[in-house]
């Protein structure tokens, strides 16, 4: 079986079937989906049309306009790309907990197979722990979130130096373009009731967390995000990729969660770009591919990605033997919220984070070193960083959100000069981002979004 693909279950394929029943949790695209072309595969195989089916619920965590927004936004240009390419195509949403909640199985009924999304974390990881055992069909999960397959790795890594050169000796043969496929047999068969895209107002969801003012979401906005890095800021990447107020990052970030594009297809399109206008990129491509796949390899092989317990045991002593020590200020978890602090460039990126649905990488560390000086403990600034992510990040629920907030507590990280608070645990200042980034200018720009 190819390494990407995992059988959840033992049933067999069931005969007479409709279909072949594509359920994209987190892979919400047409384009580049390795799991679809699974999909596509097995449906030729057993001489099935493919019925591609997206659900939207009303009660995942942190439900909000905002996410909702976002997904709502991909669905016209993947509902077309499905039909142009034989594809049947079903969305379903659940404004409140009336609604029906049983449209998956609903779908399996007539089902032959059911192929789903590999992912590590939030609610794809509880439904493929779940569903599985609950039809009496088979229930695939794909890898299509990252470059060189999950499956590959037996372990967690301890970090970037430990995965980087397992990850190069392989990369070739997995930094290729996903198959092209074609459906032998289109779909033709009525939908049931219920398919179609709502509006957030219509659910019952936190209505207070509003769309992104600078991210929509969707396929289109995606590809036009990764034409603006390309033009605007590939050459300028290596150079002010630390510079929050040189917008010099790709910012595609929320496309790769919620899978409106894939880092397959933004590494082959970097790696192009960069060869025909003799660009370097391996700065973003080390971003992109190892960083990233650290993360979700980290996430893959935690029982629980979200607890401190993960960091390495010299972090978790550090802090321990700190933990008494007097932290002045501190702030509750609504102040941080709100971003009532008494540092403006703390509060700048809690504002950007509020206002856009996302903060630059290098100031989200910042942010996230201030949580833990200011809390009251290492736990309760971890729940807060987690909660804040969670709710208002569009590319937060992420194995890359987990793993960058553990971070700031030592993940994949080294001793350093032992301090108050942070023991051995990197420590970060505002002096320090005054002498290396221009504070005030990222700070006046997050003034103008507001």
């Amino acid at each position: 079986m190819n390494v990407r693909v995992r059988l959840l279950n033992n049933k067999p394929i069931r005969p007479q079937a409709k279909y072949v029943l594509y359920w994209a949790q987190m892979n919400r695209r047409v384009e580049s989906n390795h799991a679809l072309a699974h999909a596509v595969a097995l449906a030729n195989e057993h001489g099935l049309p493919v019925l591609f089916y997206e659900g939207l619920a009303c009660d995942y965590p942190f439900a909000s306009d905002r996410l909702h927004q976002f997904v709502l936004d991909a669905v016209p240009h993947t509902e077309k790309r499905c039909h142009k390419l034989g594809l049947g195509y079903f969305f379903y949403a659940r404004k409140n907990a009336q609604s029906p909640n049983d449209m998956l199985y609903r779908l399996a009924a007539d089902a032959a197979a059911v192929v789903t999304d590999d992912y590590p974390v939030f609610i794809a990881t509880r439904h493929n722990l779940t569903v599985p055992e609950r039809i009496d069909i088979p229930y695939y999960v794909v890898d299509s979130s990252c470059i060189v397959p999950m499956n590959l790795f037996e372990k967690r890594e301890y970090a970037a130096y430990t995965i980087r050169p397992k990850i190069n000796r392989v990369l070739s043969q997995y930094l290729v373009p996903v198959e092209r496929w074609k459906v032998n047999v289109p779909f033709r068969y009525e939908l049931p009731a219920g398919h179609g895209a709502v509006s957030p107002a219509e659910c019952d969801i936190d209505h207070s967390v509003a769309p992104s003012k600078l991210y929509p979401g969707g396929r289109k906005a995606a590809e036009k995000q990764l034409e603006e890095f390309l033009l605007e800021n590939l050459r300028r990447y290596a150079r002010e990729s630390n510079q929050p107020a040189g917008r010099a990052t790709s910012c595609l970030s929320p496309y790769l969660h919620f899978g409106h594009i894939s880092s397959l297809e933004v590494a082959l399109a970097v790696k192009e770009y960069a060869a025909e206008y003799k660009l370097v990129a391996d700065e973003f491509l080390e971003q992109l591919i190892v960083r990233r796949e650290l993360a979700f390899n980290f996430a893959r092989f935690s029982p629980n990605p979200q607890s401190i317990d993960n960091i390495p045991n010299w972090a978790l002593e550090t802090l321990r033997k700190h933990a008494s020590d007097i932290r002045s200020p501190q702030y509750t978890r609504e102040q941080f919220e709100a971003a009532a602090t008494h540092d403006a460039l703390w509060n700048a990126t809690q504002n950007e984070l509020l206002i856009t649905g996302k903060t630059h990488g290098y100031y989200r560390m910042y942010w996230g070193k201030k949580i833990i000086e200011w809390s009251r403990t290492a736990e309760e600034a971890l729940a807060t960083m987690i909660y804040l992510q969670d709710r208002y990040a569009l590319d937060g629920r992420d194995p890359n959100t987990y793993t960058n907030v553990l971070w700031c507590f030592g993940l994949h990280d080294r001793p350093w000069t032992e301090r108050a608070i942070f023991g051995m645990v990197r420590y970060m200042s505002f002096d320090g981002m005054k002498r290396k980034t221009d504070v005030p200018e990222y700070i006046r720009q997050v003034a103008a979004l507001g």
